[in-house]
């Protein structure tokens, strides 16, 4: 049986021996695309040689990660539905064409992969005549196995003569396996079209050969160009003679591991298994990819899928983490393909039990939200729980509407299912309009900023052309004194933002000075570096030459910076472990902030000792060495490639000694020394298994240490100590604090239990013979107005309910024992606290809350006397 990997590299070998270029697969994060959310075809990464601006190969072929959400629901209801799948494409930019395309799928079909040429059926637009003829005559399938169809199934995007958008696009030629006449639905007409799964489609062809414009006008391309795409795992099940995708050799494994966790014997519950399957996949591999749990964007659909997958286990009765331990399995079988996966395993694993332990946590938060809900509804005689509250329960807590069904039937309530679908559309439309490819994407009218040659590694004053002035989207010949613009030079000193370093700032002035412009900020924009400048005074045009002059002293605070970075990410692979990567960064002078992959809190003392190792390393004054070699030879040396970023076959390596070796396009010192010190200041949780470090450096460092051993001598003077002193001076005023704020207590204490006779006779009230007592306290602690509620409930003893509060926010409802059956102190104080923002919980005798605005306390009190009365009275 031929493996899924030995299929894969069936494939490239084959089209290697077409002369393509073997491309490896781009992240599933698209560096520089905000068009896609997920990286979701072949072709994503080719964009810029479809558009013509990049030449540098004409034919390529890949094997690519891609992650759609589209058919979500359809996932293990159907054998081929994935969010997380690959993709095998060969594309040819302005090379050749349909006869070559549609000659060399045949080819490695029936000879590479033996398939019997019986066994394949094709589809065509029904007016690309070529690719019929060319199927028919050349390739020499019979008539009665080629169809012709419409432009809804066989031309790219579907339906764009019709519909749109405008831009390239082009008839697709589809290729079928057939299962056989004892598949599906048995009849004799059954064919391509029919949906009954005896055939599967396994490659489609598309032909670009057209630029749409508007009214549904196809111009021919000068230049025409093929994409191809075909599932892997759907070739691998055909391949391997199995039914589903789900049964070939890198998916059963994971399916089998799933079965024994939970124990689920075999074809039991086989369609929530194999989604769950699926999900983990995708998982591993967009956080792999870098893309971390978030409630926005990728981040938010990678946790969806994570707690769509716990969820599913929870309804087959699994109700502990173990997703996680899947990780292994996943990363084991994709390890000749993605070995870094294996390198990133500890992390990813540590990153989803994190998101499993927070979606267990959210259940159970969600369930107390929506009793709260039920009870307020409940009180208003109201049967039905809206939608938008079924909607902010599975959005927000990950509350599967299976399970709020289950609490609405326990409470004779139904549920505004169509209120709900409805806020479900918007958010499927928000997604769509995120992760769909862009209606202009290949548009041939999008503005061409032209390239310029970065000159700025070696120096930071250079004469220079000016190429193209941009203003208000439109390329104008000149700008005059006080006009915004953006600048493009043919060379320049000036680094555009890119890698998380801020763009430089400084002037361009003509070669006679008469005239300048300060650049505000440099932008790196496809092979470009844009100026955006503000003319100070003269004017600019066209081919002008001029002089580009960057902020030198700015320039050194941001070398400082980005130098450390790289230190900062050695250490804490030196201290907390090989799994942490870099996640983000943000380079500006003297200042960084710096995201990592990290599933927990770090301690004082990890934090002080990666601080030292930096400092450390500044004060060997190692060299900062730089060269420019090969990705391959790069990588096999040890050197770090960020996880999300796309590299050329020449990189640029950045060396610190034998400590630091890294990717990096950046600028940076020469030697460490010149950093002077780092100061990190901040360390914190940003989500997920990402933690976010800031630090300061150079002289903004020495100011803030400076800065603060002033305030600590200050201390030291006020408190009648030496500065070593001060830390111990201060912990004996906390601890006087401390016994004070006891004494207070304990007075205020004996204080209300010498008064609470009188304070209960003022204020208890009674109704059906049920006595309330609602007080509010001055400036109590919470511990107080505990005590405070034990001595008025004792007073009462039975059928009482006490609502104290204190006017520093605090809340406390008390149910004597012989009423919580039919009152709930839980209950009664989410009514009152709920509508002034405020939160709170407990137990059917006992709760405590609070509010942020303490200004709405007497409100609150006045609320409380209407609910606490209403609940008796029932």
């Amino acid at each position: 049986m031929m493996t899924t990997n030995q299929l894969r590299k069936r494939f490239l070998d084959f089209f290697k021996s077409k002369d393509h270029a073997i491309i490896s697969s781009d992240s599933l994060m698209p560096k520089n695309d905000p068009s896609v959310l997920f990286t979701s075809a072949g072709m994503n990464q080719f964009k810029e040689q479809f558009l013509g601006k990049i030449t540098n190969f004409s034919r390529v072929a890949t094997s690519q990660k891609c992650l759609r959400t589209g058919d979500l629901e359809k996932v293990g209801h159907t054998p081929s539905h994935h969010t997380f799948f690959e993709m095998l494409g060969n594309f040819s930019f302005g090379d050749y064409f349909k006869k070559e395309a549609i000659a060399w799928a045949w080819e490695f079909l029936t000879k590479d992969l033996n398939i019997g040429p019986e066994r394949l059926w094709v589809s065509v637009y029904e007016e690309d005549n070529e690719s019929y003829n060319i199927w028919l005559e050349e390739i020499g399938i019979p008539e009665d196995k080629i169809y012709k169809f419409g432009q809804k199934e066989n031309f790219w995007p579907a339906n764009a003569i019709k519909d749109g958008p405008n831009g390239l696009c082009g008839p697709c030629s589809e290729i079928f396996f057939d299962w056989g006449e004892d598949t599906g639905c048995g009849k004799e007409n059954c064919s391509p079209s029919c949906d009954c799964g005896r055939f599967v489609e396994i490659w489609n062809l598309v032909f670009t050969q057209f630029n749409r414009k508007e009214g549904g006008k196809l111009e021919p391309l000068p230049k025409k160009n093929i994409d191809t795409g075909m599932g892997l795992e759907r070739m691998a099940s055909c391949i391997q003679g199995v039914k589903t995708n789900f049964e070939i050799d890198i998916f059963k494994p994971i399916v089998d591991e799933i079965r024994k966790i939970l124990g689920i014997k075999s074809m039991e519950s086989v369609k929530k298994i194999n989604c769950i399957a699926d999900h983990i996949r995708a998982v591993v591999f967009a956080i792999g990819d870098g893309v971390l749990p978030s409630n926005e964007g990728r981040g938010y659909v990678i946790r969806k899928l994570i707690r769509r997958a716990s969820w599913l286990a929870q309804e087959l009765e699994f109700k502990k983490p173990f997703l996680y331990k899947l990780v292994a399995k996943i990363c084991n079988l994709m390890n000749e393909p993605y070995p870094e996966l294996t390198e990133k395993r500890e992390n990813i694993a540590s990153i989803i039990i994190s998101e499993e332990e927070r979606f267990m946590s959210n259940i159970k938060e969600g369930a107390g939200f929506l009793q709260g809900i039920i009870t307020e509804l409940k009180s208003q005689n109201i049967n039905k729980i809206p939608g938008q509250t079924i909607f902010k329960l599975y959005d927000t807590y990950g509350f599967p509407l299976e399970l709020t069904e289950v609490f609405a039937k326990d409470n004779n309530l139904e549920l505004d299912l169509a209120g709900f679908n409805q806020e479900m559309a918007m958010q499927r439309q928000k997604a769509r309009l995120a992760s769909n490819i862009a209606a202009d994407i290949f548009s041939k009218d999008i503005l061409d900023f032209l390239p310029t040659q970065f000159v700025g590694y070696e120096t930071t004053q250079q004469e220079a052309q000016i190429t193209q002035i941009i203003k208000a989207k439109q390329n104008i010949d000149r700008i005059k004194e006080g006009d915004e613009a953006w600048v493009v030079l043919d060379k320049t000193t000036f680094y555009g933002e890119s890698g998380g370093q801020i763009g430089d700032t400084g002037k361009i002035t003509s070669v006679d000075k008469k005239s300048s412009v300060d650049v505000l900020d440099a932008k790196q924009i496809d092979g470009s570096i844009v100026h955006i400048v503000k003319v100070k005074n003269g004017e600019f045009k066209i081919q002008d030459s001029v002089i580009a002059k960057v902020d030198c002293q700015r320039r050194q605070a941001i070398r400082r910076s980005h130098t450390s970075t790289h230190l900062l990410h050695a250490a804490l692979r030196k201290v907390l472990g090989q799994h942490v990567q870099q996640a983000g960064s943000l380079v500006e002078p003297d200042y960084f902030r710096f995201d990592f992959t990290h599933f927990k809190d770090l301690k004082e003392e990890e934090l002080n000792k990666i601080q030292d190792l930096i400092n450390e390393k500044i004060r060997a004054n190692n060299k900062v060495g730089v060269e420019i070699i090969q990705k391959d030879r790069a990588l096999e040396s040890g050197a770090i490639a960020l996880f999300g970023e796309k590299y050329g076959e020449q990189v640029r390596v950045v060396s610190i000694g034998d400590y630091s070796k890294e990717f990096c396009g950046g600028t940076h010192l020469d030697y460490t020394g010149n950093i002077g010190t780092v100061l990190i200041y901040s360390e914190s949780s940003i989500g997920s298994g990402l933690r976010r470090i800031q630090v300061y450096t150079g002289e903004l460092a020495y100011e803030k240490l400076r800065n603060n051993f002033q305030n600590i001598k200050n201390l030291s003077v006020m408190l009648k100590s030496t500065t070593e002193g001060v830390s111990r001076e201060i912990e004996s005023l906390v601890d006087k604090n401390r016994k004070l704020d006891k004494e207070v207590g304990s007075l205020t204490e004996k204080n209300i239990s010498l008064q609470i006779t009188d304070i209960i006779k003022d204020s208890k009230k009674v109704i059906k013979g049920k006595s309330y007592f609602v007080h509010q306290f001055k400036s109590l602690e919470v511990n107080v107005l505990r005590r405070a509620s034990d001595l008025v409930i004792n007073k009462l003893l039975k059928k009482s309910v006490v609502f104290l509060a204190s006017d520093r926010g605090l809340f406390i409802c008390r149910v004597s024992k012989d009423l919580k059956d039919k009152v709930s102190a839980s209950d009664i104080l989410g009514q009152i606290l709920r509508p002034f923002g405020g939160s709170g919980g407990g137990r059917p005798d006992f709760a405590q809350g609070g509010i942020k605005d303490k200004g709405k306390t007497n409100q609150i009190m006045k609320e409380a006397q209407k609910i606490i009365k209403k609940e008796l009275s029932k």
